[in-house]
């Protein structure tokens, strides 16, 4: 139920600014709007005002601005308040009126989160040098070890852990070319990765980073040794540490012989000695020192000004990750898999839904980018079909002919219809109803 209600609170508002950007870019016009209207289907409630039924309608998911004389495939009347009898610009600014409030609105509603917190890990900024690699994993296949750097990836050089991630993410599924510095070599590596998991986990890997302690229990060999939460493990036993998981794993191997750890403590490095033990924890009873540790990130509430510049760049970055994507798709359709429908939507608004409300609307925010970017694909029935004909149609200086659009017309929808039960497939493929699926 949380899934439904959730996806109704994301689609409800995105919708809405969408077909409000045509409304008033078409009253603006002079162009008579027929419905506004909030879902499909059958009327059930609204109200009439200036010419235009403004309702709500059975089928809650989407919704759309109905405009006279708007149908390609019809013979206009030669009303002057029909959309067909205005000047093609001003047809084109309507089309595309939908889509840019979708983009205004995710750059305002993250620009009002970077205002009341803005937070980000150190490592996503930092060189993508390899802290642990998961054994029999896809990294450690290519034979990639702790300490390693990625030196490009996808024919990007020297990329952030951010910049590696984003290439992962839009690649999953087909070849993605790594070049790996190693011990001063650098060696070409390929990798396909799998579409339904996080980057870094479906490589194999962990970020090297930082290593803090965050929270220490009462009566361990941690707290009985004199380590305070803020203290960093630089290494153990004389061994640099690149990851958390490679110091369990070493804790395992020397079980419950003492080891040296090497801390630093504001500023100044000391060396304790803690003898680990069997203790239970969140992945069973293990070898510990009574501690969990967390990476560094910074929170801060940006001003006006930088809250927007950042909402500019991160909108930046994501439309170029979609278009990246979108090519992708163009070039491998297997890269479907990594898309969502709608189920595979309900679930992340469902789970941002339960995380909070800077997580919900940050979701929300990105599908708005989304919805505003793949409404401009030139695919009639779609805001960017339209606007394509519009521009053929200007640079013919004539319309048209409606049998021809009514064909086009007639395709798209039918790929449309296609594309959304493949993505729909791939949604359920994903949930419990996979197994059942063939």
């Amino acid at each position: 139920m949380i899934y439904i209600v959730a996806i109704l609170i994301v689609l409800g508002p995105l919708v809405f600014i969408h077909e409000l950007g045509h409304h008033i870019a078409a009253k603006l016009f002079g162009v008579r709007v027929e419905v506004f209207s909030l879902g499909f289907g059958k009327r059930l409630f609204g109200f009439k005002r200036g010419g235009t039924d403004y309702r709500v309608s059975a089928l809650p998911f989407g919704g759309y601005v109905k405009m006279s004389g708007e149908n390609p495939m019809e013979a206009g009347s030669g009303d002057p308040a029909e959309f067909m009898s205005h000047p093609r610009w001003q047809r084109f600014i309507i089309a595309l009126a939908g889509p840019t409030m979708n983009v205004l609105l995710s750059i305002a509603v993250i620009t009002v989160i970077f205002m009341v917190h803005f937070e980000r890990d150190y490592f996503l900024d930092q060189p993508a040098v390899i802290g642990w690699v998961e054994k029999n994993s896809p990294a450690a296949k290519l034979g990639i070890q702790s300490g390693d750097r990625i030196a490009s990836v996808d024919g990007v050089s020297n990329p952030t852990w951010q910049t590696a991630r984003d290439k992962m993410l839009i690649s999953a599924g087909q070849p993605l070319h790594f070049t790996i510095e190693h011990d001063g070599q650098i060696i070409e590596e390929q990798v396909s990765l799998k579409p339904d998991e996080e980057p870094m986990e479906a490589l194999g890997v962990l970020p090297d980073q930082r290593n803090l302690i965050d929270t220490i229990q009462p009566n361990s060999p941690a707290a009985q040794a004199g380590v305070q939460v803020g203290d960093e493990v630089l290494s153990v036993d004389g061994r640099k540490l690149h990851s958390v998981t490679e110091l369990s794993e070493y804790l395992q191997e020397t079980k419950d012989r003492p080891v040296e750890f090497s801390l630093l403590r504001n500023g100044h490095e000391l060396d304790l000695k803690i003898t680990p033990k069997l203790l239970e924890g969140v992945n069973g009873t293990k070898y510990r020192i009574g501690v969990n540790y967390r990476a560094p990130f910074k929170i801060e509430s940006l001003p006006l000004p930088q809250a927007f510049v950042m909402s500019l760049e991160k909108n930046k970055e994501f439309s170029l990750l979609i278009v990246e994507v979108l090519k992708k798709l163009v070039r491998h359709p297997v890269t479907l898999k990594v898309m969502a429908g709608p189920v595979g939507i309900a679930q992340q608004s469902g789970i941002a839904l339960r995380e909070g409300p800077l997580q919900f609307f940050s979701l929300m925010a990105l599908i708005s980018l989304n919805l505003g970017i793949f409404n401009l694909l030139p695919i009639p029935i779609l805001d960017g079909g339209l606007i394509l004909l519009i521009v053929i149609e200007g640079i013919m200086r004539r319309d048209i002919k409606r049998e021809i659009k009514e064909l086009v017309y007639q395709a798209a929808f039918v790929f449309l219809v296609l594309f959304a039960v493949i993505v729909i497939y791939n949604d359920l493929t994903k949930t419990s109803l996979g197994h059942f699926l063939p």
